[in-house]
């Protein structure tokens, strides 16, 4: 038998967030999880689905891209800002004369 695609859950926090689902997403889920328990120990569905939507981020090409480049434009706006004000010279507090 092989592997499915969630490979073993890595330990990591957690934040709180609540979502409905269709009724037989939720039915494909908890068969999901049964067969994942097979394969790695008990799960229930609550616990694999953070880690699909990681893997569906993970595996999506064009939000990877679309992710970098708007990482990189904020970087470069960053040092661009930083350097207009490494150009801007500072003048002296009125109150320390």
């Amino acid at each position: 038998m092989s592997d499915l695609k969630l490979g073993p859950l890595p330990k990591s926090t957690r934040t709180r967030m609540s979502l409905a689902l269709p009724a037989t997403l939720k039915e494909e889920l908890e068969s999901y999880a049964v067969e994942y328990g097979r394969l790695h120990g008990p799960v229930d569905c609550e616990t694999l689905i953070p880690h699909m939507l990681e893997a569906f981020l993970r595996s999506d090409r064009e939000w990877r891209r679309r992710k970098h480049a708007s990482t990189s434009r904020a970087q470069r706006q960053s040092k661009l800002d930083s350097s207009v004000r490494a150009d801007v010279p500072s003048f002296p507090n009125d109150s320390e004369s």
